[in-house]
């Protein structure tokens, strides 16, 4: 049986409605998603995006590339700018493109950081690298369990956690000139980005509500919250790597 939704419906914490009319009544015989598919969803682009990044950081690796990047500073950091115009373009027209641009675009900065990762497979030992990426997993996975199990909002996270992110912008120029700092930097860093790994995490729920009835929206919103993921994923491995690495020096 066909069910009508008035505008003034909300759906419930289960099912996502994929259809709404011009005079915004939602319809159930499209097909809909529940938030648990639509999350599972989300994170296995996130996940194929941590896949790409480590199939281009080994073939850089075996093939030579990251050294030839380590030797040459330009053309890593050329790298390095190319990664940070990607995101701001993704995220700037992220409602004017394609959900397929979308996607291309998320794929295109994991093989850049891909690129860039290849270094590290000659700057740190293979055992600290293995090492720091299960510690990784484990701390994102609990903390992302957190985000979406909890009945706390976590929206009141954003201000400190934007702040923190600046103060540790400013405190790593210090640690250029005083190395004690670094520790400190990494040890901070680790907590900003897991309470971002469960802040981002419950937005993802947000967007779920956010963009029923709008298919399109939904699909490009899911998409860009695994770019979110994932570099909360990056950054907080590379944190771990670089307290891994000092404790063996």
């Amino acid at each position: 049986m066909n069910q009508q939704y008035g505008p003034g419906f909300e759906p419930d914490n289960n099912t996502f409605y994929a259809s709404q009319g011009p005079d915004g009544v939602f319809s159930t015989n499209a097909r809909y998603e529940t938030l648990a598919e639509y999350t599972a969803k989300t994170f296995g682009w996130m996940f194929a995006g941590l896949m790409v990044t480590f199939l281009v950081a080994l073939a850089g690796y075996t093939s030579g590339i990251g050294i030839l990047l380590l030797r040459n500073s330009l053309l890593f950091w050329g790298l390095a700018i190319a990664e940070i115009a990607v995101v701001m373009v993704m995220s700037a027209r992220i409602h004017k493109i394609g959900v397929g641009t979308a996607r291309g675009m998320f794929f295109l900065y994991a093989a850049l950081n891909g690129l860039v990762f290849s270094c590290y497979f000659y700057l740190y030992q293979m055992f600290d690298l293995v090492l720091a990426f299960g510690a990784t997993a484990l701390y994102f996975g609990i903390m992302a369990a957190y985000g979406y199990l909890t009945k706390q909002d976590l929206s009141g996270w954003a201000k400190p956690l934007m702040f923190g992110l600046i103060a540790m912008l400013i405190v790593s120029v210090f640690g250029i000139f005083f190395g004690g700092v670094n520790i400190l930097l990494c040890c901070v860093g680790i907590v900003i980005f897991a309470c971002y790994t469960a802040y981002d995490t419950q937005k993802i729920k947000a967007a779920y509500f956010a963009y029923a009835g709008n298919p399109e929206l939904a699909k490009k919103a899911s998409v860009f919250s695994a770019l979110e993921l994932y570099l909360d994923f990056i950054n907080l491995f590379l944190y771990i790597l670089r307290i891994f690495s000092r404790s063996r020096d």
